[in-house]
């Protein structure tokens, strides 16, 4: 009877945790981007173009801070 040789080396790198963030962060990333972005165009038209854009940057932060609360009650959305 043969033995496989077990590399804990490997096995230690294969195990280890990844820090990549879930699906559903970047969903609401994304969806909040685009509505932070939709609402600052409808509210703030009659001030200059960088304000809209900063609106979407705005809702982008909002939306990573609620996507992030979202994975921690609910999980991930796949």
């Amino acid at each position: 009877m043969n033995r496989a040789k077990i590399n804990l080396k490997s096995i230690a790198q294969s195990t280890k945790k990844k820090k990549e963030w879930p699906v559903v962060v970047y969903c609401w990333i994304v969806g909040m981007t685009f509505l932070g972005y939709v609402i600052g165009r409808i509210a703030l038209d009659v001030y200059p173009h960088p304000f809209h854009w900063a609106s979407a940057l705005v809702g982008g932060i909002v939306g990573l801070l609620v996507g992030r609360v979202w994975y921690r009650k609910r999980g991930d959305i796949i």
